[in-house]
């Protein structure tokens, strides 16, 4: 493997495991349908606005999430397809029943 193979397979672990803390991926699922602003996010998910700052400020230098400022609120989406179709296809493979091992 070259170094930036390497490279590139430590910081996709290192996305796994941000995305591997429950907290961090239900914030990044609640962020998937539409902007959310940081009060709507702790309110619908019964978390301290504080929590879900320290969380996004973590999504978002990972380039998980992105934020848009909007007057003096700031809203909250995924960063690109490329994460909402990941997590679309992570949630379909678990819907789908289990098959026959091989």
């Amino acid at each position: 493997m070259t170094m930036t193979s390497e490279n590139h397979i430590m910081l996709l672990a290192d996305l796994f495991r941000l995305l591997g803390d429950t907290t961090r991926l239900r914030i990044v699922l609640a962020c998937l349908d539409a902007p959310i602003a940081v009060n709507d996010i702790a309110t619908r998910l019964a978390l301290s606005s504080s929590l879900v700052s320290h969380h996004l400020r973590l999504l978002r230098a990972a380039r998980i999430l992105k934020a848009d400022r909007q007057g003096k609120q700031v809203f909250y989406s995924a960063a690109d397809q490329h994460i909402s179709g990941v997590l679309a296809d992570m949630l379909a493979h678990i819907a789908e029943p289990a098959g026959e091992e091989v």
